[in-house]
């Protein structure tokens, strides 16, 4: 079986080509392990062992660097200058109802589309508080 270094090469290069073609993680653990089943063959020429260590290290691999790998691709919300509006008290100038989609209220000199965040109708004049922000609409709720 002193063939086996370079069965575990090949395998270890198909899937490091598998790796290149998607742009996801899914076989660089492999890559590892038959790397490493690669090494224990030129020592072991039993199979099974090789096996086993190709196995072995890319579970192990696998279950401890997904964990990193998943936060490391989390996207975070970008927060941006409307953000700071949350929270603030604004004007209804225009009758808010989300069933008609109507609705305008005035914000810190600026006019913004409104919609109400329990679909409640919210007549002009009335002070309502700026719950959330959704697309370029102001979530709202009375005040």
């Amino acid at each position: 079986m002193d063939y086996m270094p370079y069965v575990w090469i090949a395998v270890m290069v198909i899937m490091a080509i598998f790796e290149g073609v998607t742009t996801q993680l899914v076989s660089v653990w492999f890559v590892c392990g038959a790397l490493a089943a690669a090494v224990v063959s030129f020592f072991v020429p039993v199979f099974a062992v090789q096996f086993g260590v190709f196995v072995g290290v890319s579970l192990l691999l696998l279950l401890v660097t997904k964990p990193l790998v998943k936060k490391a691709r989390e996207v975070k919300p970008e927060p941006t200058n409307a953000d700071r509006n949350i929270g603030k008290i604004a004007v209804v100038t225009q009758e808010i109802n989300n069933t008609a989609g109507t609705g305008q209220v005035k914000l810190g000199g600026n006019t913004w589309t409104a919609r109400t965040v329990n679909d409640e109708v919210i007549p002009e004049g009335a002070e309502v508080t700026v719950k959330e922000i959704s697309g370029v609409k102001l979530m709202v709720a009375l005040a």
